[in-house]
């Protein structure tokens, strides 16, 4: 009895759904992306977590800054998205998709990006900061300020310092001055 009463109960749902809701009857759209047009796209992930209590006003003064700046339209920009990784400890991030690497480096090493990482790195502020860079044409490579908990790469890959020839993203993707990303890059980078 039981049982006839809730599938008779289905059933009329089922129905109401398809004559009272358009959504219902209509099948799931599916898109994809032409890239053609883009064949040295750059993505970039950044995040800033909060270690410390300080760190919720370096966090909280960063935000202003990127709106600022993403504002201004930097050359080689195409699309720039803010997210939560975690709401406690305070984790955020955005997401970058760059024209080519060369523009995305040619901001890093402008103001007012420039100074905002020099500052950095001589003081966190009670944050750690990390991006992850991916070159559509081969390599990836990332770097984490002050980051203790592994995330990203850093979770399953062997973690180095960043200096000498792993200093700057470039060296990190083995690009020289003049090659262009993804002729010579080496997409994993082997231990030693």
């Amino acid at each position: 009895m039981l049982k006839n009463r809730i599938r008779e109960s289905v059933m009329q749902s089922g129905r109401r759904g398809r004559r009272g809701s358009a959504e219902s009857a209509r099948p799931v759209e599916r898109l994809t992306v032409d890239l053609s047009a883009y064949p040295d796209l750059v993505v970039i992930y950044l995040g800033m977590r909060v270690r410390t209590w300080a760190g919720l006003k370096t966090l909280l003064g960063f935000g202003p800054k990127i709106a600022a700046s993403v504002a201004q339209r930097p050359d080689g920009l195409l699309v720039h998205e803010n997210f939560v990784f975690s709401l406690f400890p305070p984790h955020v991030g955005m997401r970058q998709y760059w024209r080519n690497f060369d523009a995305l480096e040619r901001w890093a090493r402008s103001e007012p990006h420039r100074v905002w990482w020099q500052k950095f790195v001589k003081d966190s502020g009670g944050t750690g900061f990390w991006h992850e860079t991916y070159l559509v044409r081969g390599g990836f490579e990332a770097v984490y300020l002050d980051v203790k908990t592994r995330i990203g790469f850093a979770s399953f890959a062997p973690v180095q310092p960043a200096q000498g020839s792993m200093f700057s993203a470039r060296q990190r993707l083995r690009l020289t001055e003049s090659e262009r990303p993804g002729e010579g890059v080496a997409s994993v980078r082997s231990p030693g």
